[in-house]
């Protein structure tokens, strides 16, 4: 699934996708394929992105534009 507004997320709290990455324990480029739509992201990292950003998981994937 692809999560759409993570990159936006992202950019909004000025960090680098290496930062995010690094939260993530996950390589830069496998973090750029999920910002990307590439590369599925495991729910249990949408978690702690939705924890991260303290929204919903609806709104990371795009199912609501409400962050809560």
């Amino acid at each position: 699934m692809y999560f759409r507004h993570i990159k936006e997320l992202r950019i909004d709290s000025d960090k680098t996708q290496q930062e995010l990455a690094d939260y993530l324990h996950c390589n830069r480029q496998v973090y750029a394929r999920y910002e990307n739509g590439i590369r599925e992201i495991p729910i249990s990292m949408a978690i702690k992105l939705a924890d991260y950003y303290n929204v919903s998981l609806d709104y990371l994937v795009g199912l609501t534009n409400r962050k809560e």
